[in-house]
């Protein structure tokens, strides 16, 4: 397999949705005008970034639905939902009626694990089976079946006056196609490709070998092929690539000082791996649309794929984005190849 550059086909972004605890409604709507914008600007997608107990999208599925209705073909998806705070068949009828509602539009990102600082939350979320609950991957194996229609019940028929069904219903056909799994190390690509899912890669992987390079994108390379390698579909897998990138052409001086500082205060993180997991970070690309092009491409995991969702940088003003996300689509967009939807 030979990483060629592709033009890029799909272009997407992804937001945080933060707000004010004293003011929550004004945030949530923002990220709805950020979504909206972000059709009209003519990209793929937009999606959702999920947090619990911060300030922050604590329900994306909700907000998404909300953006289903104001929208008309822009996809949404989640970046991702953390399994570990999900019961599987709950969040699959929850995610098969906004699909349904969004005319097929829907693309759900999870991941698995133990949740975010469990021990301290575990009492609220799982009080009676805290010690019992199972976050391995055949959590994400459950959604998948409930999802693709196997049965959640072996009852289904007639009981008095109402009708009961075995498998979850609404049934959307098509969105077990359109779940993707979010992963930074080789096992989660492999089990991804194994699994018939989607790939979300983003600006952390991990550096599981201690003797290999601490090279971010062939990290992220390895972990592309090697989903590619086990998906039924081969090189035709579906892989978006999440990095943050900001195109600063339209930007004004005082924009362009805050980005970069912003970049660079989160640079000495991508020098060497964090923390026992050895996670590496790719750093936050920032400059004109030309110059992040010309990044890009010789980024050698961005060559692999044709898909992207941008992802935008915490905390700035909804004037930021406005800015970021149209030079997105008016510039860097093009200069990758893409064109936009009508």
């Amino acid at each position: 397999m030979s990483s060629t550059a592709r033009p890029l086909r799909k272009l997407g972004f992804l937001t945080i949705g933060l707000f004010d605890a004293a003011d929550p409604g004004r945030g949530h709507e923002t990220t709805l005008e950020i979504i909206e914008l972000g059709e009209r600007l003519g990209f793929d997608s937009a999606w959702v970034r999920h947090r619990h107990l911060q300030y922050g999208i604590s329900s994306p599925v909700a907000v998404l639905a909300a953006a289903s209705q104001r929208t008309r073909r822009i996809e949404l998806g989640t970046a991702v939902i953390p399994l570990g705070w999900e019961n599987p068949l709950r969040l699959a009828e929850d995610l098969a009626t906004v699909d349904i509602l969004s005319g097929g539009r829907l693309n759900p990102g999870v991941s698995v694990g133990p949740p975010m600082h469990y021990e301290q939350v575990k009492e609220a979320l799982y009080p009676d089976t805290a010690d019992a609950e199972d976050f391995s991957y055949a959590r994400v194996r459950r959604l998948l079946d409930l999802v693709r229609g196997k049965p959640a019940s072996d009852f289904s028929g007639v009981e008095g006056i109402e009708v009961f069904s075995d498998m979850v219903q609404p049934h959307s056909p098509g969105l077990g196609r359109r779940l993707w799994y979010g992963g930074g190390s080789l096992d989660s690509a492999r089990w991804a490709g194994e699994h018939g899912m989607n790939f979300l890669t983003s600006s952390v992987v991990k550096a599981e070998d201690p003797e290999g390079p601490l090279d971010f994108a062939e990290i992220q390379l390895s972990h592309i092929r090697a989903f590619r390698a086990h998906h039924p579909d081969g090189d035709a897998a579906r892989v978006s690539q999440d990095l943050v990138v900001i195109p600063i052409d339209s930007a004004n001086p005082e924009q362009r000082a805050k980005y970069e500082e912003y970049a660079a205060a989160r640079l000495p993180r991508t020098a060497s791996p964090q923390g026992p997991a050895r996670l590496l970070f790719a750093p936050d690309l920032v400059g004109t649309s030309d110059e992040l092009a010309e990044r890009l491409h010789a980024h050698a995991a961005f060559r692999e794929i044709d898909e992207v969702a941008f992802a935008l940088p915490f905390t700035f003003e909804h004037e930021d984005y406005v800015q970021i996300l149209t030079d997105m689509a008016t510039k860097l967009g093009p200069a990758l190849g893409w064109r936009p939807a009508p």
